[in-house]
């Protein structure tokens, strides 16, 4: 009984709670972002540079292989050099990179206007009014 109670106080801290948040946010962001590369920003580099699919580019490394097929055709005859693959992976990559650069520039931006901005004091509570009226009335007494 004192493991799973041991394990219950571990699981139920707040830094392991903010990581498995973290972590289920995380996955949930990085299926945004690869929605905005894949389906936003891969069409519009295909079609600036005429429509090209680099994931289907490969060298053959096996005699049973031709090229002209798709790559996961190939793959099942045999050994292949698939660099297509690499440059879209390596693409996706730069792009996801830059979109999060974007986006956490973005939030430190906001940050530091947040920051920036003045802090408004909070209004005194009664035990500060009250020890301010009693120095007061006692440096009017030492004047005298």
């Amino acid at each position: 009984m004192g493991m799973i109670s041991e394990f219950k106080e571990f699981a139920m801290r707040g830094n392991v709670m903010d990581l498995a948040v973290g972590v289920i946010i995380g996955a949930a962001f990085s299926r945004i972002v690869d929605s905005i590369v894949n389906d936003l920003i891969m069409p519009l580099v295909g079609a600036i540079i005429g429509n090209v699919d680099f994931s289907n580019l490969y060298v053959p490394l096996s005699d049973k292989v031709q090229s002209g097929l798709a790559l996961e055709e190939a793959r099942k005859l045999g050994a292949v050099f698939a660099w297509g693959n690499f440059v879209t992976v390596l693409i996706n990559f730069i792009l996801l990179a830059f979109i999060i650069f974007l986006l956490i520039k973005g939030m430190n931006r906001l940050m530091r206007k947040k920051a920036a901005a003045p802090a408004v004091p909070p209004a005194p509570t009664k035990e500060e009014v009250l020890l301010t009226e009693m120095r007061d009335s006692l440096r009017q007494i030492a004047s005298r």
